[in-house]
């Protein structure tokens, strides 16, 4: 297809048009034929492709472990997959309490927001924490304008060391939020289990740790070496 027929069939500029096909063929989503002036997919696309079907099976895994931490907590549990600067909610399950928190599949929040900023964070090579905390924006307290650095340390360094992080209606007045770090394939950091409720503060000491372990369950089905994990974690505390 040529730029005008693109244009026209989504309904932009050709000016935008043009801007935008330079920047997808930069990337090889797109490739250019310069002789006919015309515009087709990229071999870019496979790895992208490659990329989406790699993680098509983690909400199949996920779920059962969902079901079951949402039914013992009476909370809502998420499974949330990093990507970019956001996590992406893949999977759900409520509970039975009366009051409950609606998240749709699909949402997306910022990485370093509450609980899971911090479960994912804290999990980090150090010298990808270090550039993540260096920012001006960060919303481990929701507001930016509320960051403590050393109370944030101090809260990532009992989290490499517990397993889970922790928010008692910091982000949303009334929610308590309990989350842990997933890892996959070669150990890579993938995304959180994140656990929502009413429960009061009292129950983090039973819930955290049973998010913490479904999480190292969910990591060793999703092919993690967990073991190696939270040896080299305990040894950088």
């Amino acid at each position: 297809m040529g730029l005008t027929e693109i244009s026209k069939e989504v309904g932009i500029h050709k000016s935008k048009g043009f801007s935008i096909l330079n920047t997808l063929t930069r990337f090889g989503f797109v490739e250019k034929d310069h002789h006919a002036k015309t515009y087709s997919l990229g071999v870019g696309l496979l790895s992208l492709a490659r990329h989406v079907l790699d993680n098509l099976h983690y909400p199949e895994v996920v779920s059962p472990f969902l079901q079951e931490i949402a039914n013992e907590t009476s909370g809502t549990a998420l499974f949330g997959l990093i990507q970019g600067e956001h996590v992406i909610v893949l999977g759900k399950h409520e509970g039975n309490q009366n009051i409950g928190f609606t998240v749709r599949l699909g949402h997306r929040f910022h990485i370093t927001l509450g609980a899971h900023g911090k479960a994912i964070v804290a999990f980090l090579p150090k010298a990808e924490r270090e550039e993540i905390l260096s920012k001006k924006k960060v919303y481990f307290f929701r507001d930016p304008s509320r960051m403590n650095m050393e109370l944030l340390r101090e809260e990532l360094r009992e989290c490499r060391e517990l397993g889970y992080a922790q928010d008692i209606g910091g982000i949303t007045p009334g929610a308590s939020v309990v989350s842990a770090p997933l890892f996959g394939n070669r150990d890579k950091l993938i995304g959180c289990l994140i656990l929502i409720g009413t429960f009061p503060e009292n129950k983090i000491v039973k819930f955290g740790p049973k998010v913490a372990g479904t999480a190292r369950q969910i990591s060793q089905k999703l092919g993690a070496d967990v073991e190696t994990i939270y040896h080299k974690q305990g040894k950088l505390r």
